[in-house]
């Protein structure tokens, strides 16, 4: 068991190959490295270890986004008046902030996940945020963050030694470890090629708005927070 490392293992988990020997190692395991249990369709499957059940499982899988994509168009929220012109507004509202926002048909899991708002009172967006902490494989979703936030406070429950929370500081003990000056914070850039994934650096102290501007975003904005002694392939656009 990978776990305690006492017993005999029993079970593999499906997503993340992990060795269990009970249910309670199972939870401890999950819990621990924020897995879900799920097989990903999707991982990556070399031509010399792909196999007829590989083949069987994209075809299945290819039918299950077929069937929901269907569903999805079938919905009656996709054809409500007030769901599009709340999306409109949106749109139009960071078009104003000099940013391109782009949204999913119904029945996307971002569509579905994405929380954010804009306060016409207050004139100020409210956004659903992500950040992905690669060296430590943990995740972390916010709701309703400020637009006038900057990104250090942002990220202080998380990776301040004083002020971050004692469980994610241990869990995130890499970076809480390390000099603040070694943090950047990276932002995929959309509408590229996959063989030209490129990241956009982002500024601690300026604002989210302000790091957000010039910059297309599909549904939330999505955070790569990295040490630069450890950036591995994460190639910043300019290098």
């Amino acid at each position: 068991c990978e776990t305690c490392s006492k017993e005999e293992a029993k079970y593999r988990c499906p997503r993340c190959m992990k060795y269990s020997c009970s249910l309670l190692c199972v939870k401890k395991h999950k819990l621990a490295l924020s897995c879900n249990g799920v097989r990903d369709k999707t991982a990556f499957v070399s031509v010399n270890e792909f196999t007829d059940l590989n083949l069987l499982s994209d075809y299945r899988f290819l039918e299950d986004v077929g069937r929901t994509a269907d569903a999805a168009a079938r919905h009656c929220i996709v054809h409500s008046p007030a769901t599009k012109r709340l999306l409109y507004c949106l749109r139009n509202k960071a078009r104003g902030c000099n940013i391109d926002l782009k949204t999913l048909p119904v029945g996307f899991t971002k569509r579905k996940e994405n929380s954010t708002t804009f306060n016409s009172m207050e004139n100020k967006f409210y956004w659903h945020l992500k950040l992905i902490f690669p060296h430590c494989h943990a995740e972390y979703t916010l709701k309703g963050v400020p637009d006038d936030k900057t990104l250090a406070d942002i990220l202080k429950p998380y990776i301040d030694p004083v002020e971050s929370d004692p469980v994610v500081c241990q869990r995130l003990k890499v970076y809480t470890a390390s000099p603040q000056s070694d943090v950047r914070i990276l932002m995929k850039i959309e509408n590229r090629s996959r063989n030209s994934i490129r990241y956009n650096e982002l500024d601690a102290s300026r604002s989210l708005l302000d790091n957000l501007k010039g910059k297309v975003i599909i549904e939330y904005p999505t955070l790569f927070v990295v040490l630069k002694t450890l950036k591995n392939d994460m190639v910043v656009l300019g290098q």
